[in-house]
């Protein structure tokens, strides 16, 4: 487990003092694949850094399996940071070296023999679906499967924490799910802690179970996923589950003006796949103008809102009595 407690940094300039963390406070269990996520300047990659402690607080705590790192000598802290691997966006793999070589790098470091450290590199890249690629150099390899490389790597330590700081920022869509499924896959064999560090809400729905949002230093939500898809409350929050509703709703002036005007609100609605305003119109003979929608689907679970508009009172209340009968709809009249 690792607990964070009233961690701050305040990084000292020319032009004065920055505080880029500001009394986090956060509590990762066991098992867990962690989001941290933020905008641009929110103190993500701080707080990653100080979990290891390469970058030093300057008040709080760090704690993993009930050790304060901030306690421990110089020497025992680069031996305790065996626990603590670390896969980046820019992959960091040695060009000279082969991938085998790449993955036997820190056992090296550690003193291993040779042939045992073959042998556990060629085990943990068949873990990532590269033992054909043990003698390939990474300049011959896609950005995917240097990255799964870079995982081996990490993995070499055996590890009880592994951070993971925007390490699918720099790839494609398809090349990003299938590293998040291995990322999900070494969680549940290895039962290691993840913690990954990201500004793509996807990324955080794809495979994370806890997430917190940072806002300038400070956690400004954390909890469950699905809670906070569910139910954002802070604005940074809410930017970031539904980015367009949060711009789109303060331009609908024009329609809240409107008496027939209603939003609806799915809050986890198992409706994701039915066309809930198409079977109004064929049910009913009720059209609605849509005047914004922002949804998504977790699961089989739908977020989000829609602001529909109807040509008369009596059409609004008949639409409202259809959507109140679907489970974790809500309807509120605008």
């Amino acid at each position: 487990m690792i607990e964070i407690k009233n961690l701050s940094k305040t990084f000292y300039t020319k032009g004065g003092s920055v505080n880029s963390l500001k009394n986090v406070s956060l509590q990762i269990d066991d098992g867990d694949i962690f989001g941290i996520i933020g905008m641009s300047g929110a103190g993500k990659s701080t707080l990653v850094r100080s979990i290891n402690m390469l970058e030093k607080p300057s008040s709080g705590t760090v704690e993993i399996d009930g050790t304060d790192l901030s306690k421990l000598s110089a020497k025992e802290l680069r031996a305790f940071r065996r626990k603590i691997t670390m896969i980046f966006q820019s992959f960091n793999l040695l060009s000279q070296r082969n991938c085998l070589s790449n993955v036997c790098f820190p056992l090296e470091l550690e003193g291993v023999k040779k042939s045992a450290a073959e042998k556990k590199a060629l085990e943990l890249l068949e873990l990532v679906g590269l033992r054909d690629k043990a003698y390939a150099y990474p300049s011959q390899l896609s950005g995917g499967q240097q990255q799964r490389v870079a995982i081996a790597r990490a993995l070499a330590s055996n590890p009880r924490v592994l951070l993971c700081d925007e390490a699918t920022s720099a790839l494609d869509p398809l090349t990003t799910n299938s590293i998040l499924e291995l990322i999900q896959e070494i969680n549940r064999k290895l039962k290691i802690i993840v913690v990954i560090i990201t500004h793509q809400m996807s990324v955080v729905e794809k495979i994370c179970n806890k997430v917190a949002i940072l806002e300038r230093g400070s956690v400004v939500e954390c909890g469950d996923v699905q809670e906070i898809f569910t139910n954002p409350k802070s604005l940074a929050a809410k930017k970031l589950v539904f980015p367009a509703d949060s711009q789109q709703e303060s331009d609908l002036s024009a329609y809240k003006k409107n008496e027939n005007t209603v939003r609806v609100v799915f809050n986890g609605a198992q409706a994701a796949n039915i066309p809930l305003v198409s079977r109004l119109a064929s049910e009913k003979g009720i059209f609605s103008n849509i005047a914004f929608a922002q949804t998504k689907s977790v699961g089989d679970k739908a977020f989000g809102s829609m602001f529909l508009s109807y040509a008369s009172q009596e059409d609004m209340a008949k639409a409202m009595e259809f959507f109140s009968k679907y489970p974790d709809i809500f309807v509120e009249v605008l």
